[in-house]
């Protein structure tokens, strides 16, 4: 069995949707879809549930109407004959009227979740409803029956692969299902949401959980590039990468994949394919085990990075003092993506500035603590970075020209990070495109 991820606009107009049908029905291996919402609808939900929040009702009764009407139009042209038309319709006003309902009760963060919640529904039960009415044989696959997360918003593995495993053995017979994408239950059974990775967190649990053959995450790119095409002219898709050097690239803000959604299908080594649904042909991303080659295969820039320097003379050789810096962050359950230490300092980074200031506030009595804001780090991934001697030659070769704050280079065999101002990001990228890959 296979699983096909399908995000927001594959499936956001009614001809993507049938493009889809045609991608399913392509081959007759047993398949899960997941879709995500579509286009937009989360977003809007999204802005639903802040009106809400602000007390702003008329606010929220005007957007839920403005959606509404979206997914009016959008049944009109997806399905044709009557019966279907009036299922799809009684789809729709069943979540708008949930929708609706909310405008009259007391606002939560419980309530958001069931809000966010309204994008996915709606979107498989509609895909349902239209391959009804082609006559595709399928079930519907509630995520909400089978998608868990613990008290730490982690996905609960084992509870998924029992419950999902008996919903398929439930349906034995049927050879596609259909299923949402971002949403689950709670530790307290609550309506929830994945939150990083989303629908691709989705796709990658199940498919490790029922050990598939293949987790196919179809978006309207071919693959992973080697560089950021909205900042570098000249990039090309990679064939093939392995679990590593594809999570060293999620994590440093290749787009087209979240971190967290590598992991399961890594853990349980389940091949991922990066498709693009406008070019179904297109070879894509292959990411596997094992890495095909050595040296450089792409370059990744993460935004919105803090530089942190603590400098104390006195206290850096001291015993246990690093491990108080950490425990600092780790108290604030905020991750470090970078870190450098000289005999007087240790300069560090972060990605939030969630509890910026009360980590500044814990900092100081350890020495003087400096902040550099709006910074990028450049990610150079491979395989076996570190034994490729040329590596760091051609990149600051190419780098000449740039400040660069910050070097991290041998704790990962797969990667060399350099932290620069991000008003010097594209030009970086640039000149590593042309350094490293002579593009």
């Amino acid at each position: 069995m296979k699983i096909m991820k399908f995000g927001g606009t594959s499936v956001g107009k009614p001809e993507r949707m049938r493009q889809v049908k045609e991608l399913i029905t392509r081959d007759q291996e047993p398949t899960i879809v997941v879709l995500s919402a579509l286009s937009g609808t989360t977003n809007a939900l999204v802005a639903i549930g802040e009106s809400c929040a602000q007390g702003n009702k008329a606010q929220a009764k005007q957007q839920i109407d403005e959606l509404a009407a979206h997914y009016h139009r959008f049944i009109t042209e997806l399905v044709k004959t009557a019966p279907a038309l009036e299922k799809a319709k009684s789809i729709v006003n069943e979540h708008f009227e949930f929708l609706n309902i909310i405008l009259k009760i007391s606002f939560n963060e419980a309530l958001q979740k069931d809000i966010l919640a309204q994008g996915e529904l709606l979107s498989t039960k509609l895909f349902s409803c239209y391959l009804g009415e082609v006559g595709i044989a399928h079930k519907l696959l509630p995520a909400l029956e089978f998608m868990s997360i613990d008290s730490y918003d982690e996905p609960q593995i084992g509870t998924i692969k029992v419950r999902l495993g008996m919903l398929l053995e439930e349906n034995k017979d049927t050879k596609l299902f259909i299923t949402q994408g971002y949403i689950c239950r709670n530790s307290r059974g609550e309506i929830d949401n994945l939150k990083r990775g989303g629908s691709d967190y989705t796709a990658s649990l199940v498919a490790a959980a029922i050990q598939a053959s293949v987790c196919e995450i179809w978006t309207d790119i071919d693959g992973m590039h080697n560089n950021d095409p909205r900042m570098v002219d000249k990039t090309q898709p990679i064939e093939t990468l392995s679990f590593d050097e594809a999570a060293e690239l999620a994590y440093f803000g290749a787009k087209i994949l979240h971190p967290a959604s590598i992991w399961p299908a890594q853990q349980y080594n389940v091949p991922v394919k990066l498709l693009n649904t406008m070019e179904p042909d297109a070879k894509g991303t292959v990411i596997q085990e094992k890495a095909s080659s050595v040296g450089v295969k792409a370059v990744a820039a993460k935004d919105g990075i803090i530089a942190i320097k603590i400098k104390s003379s006195r206290m850096l050789l001291a015993y246990g003092f690093l491990r108080k810096i950490f425990e600092v962050f780790e108290k604030y359950r905020t991750s470090i993506d970078m870190i450098t230490t000289s005999e007087v300092a240790v300069s560090l980074t972060i990605d939030s500035k969630e509890h910026l200031a009360q980590i500044i506030k814990e900092l100081e009595p350890f020495g003087t603590v400096e902040l550099d804001e709006n910074q990028t780090i450049v990610a150079v991934v491979g395989h076996e970075l570190a034994q490729t001697g040329e590596i760091l030659t051609r990149l600051f070769d190419a780098l000449a020209s740039i400040p660069v704050r910050m070097v991290s280079y041998g704790g990962s065999h797969h990667n060399v990070s350099i932290l620069i101002p991000a008003e010097h990001k594209k030009a970086t990228l640039q000149l590593l495109n042309k350094g490293l890959f002579g593009l």
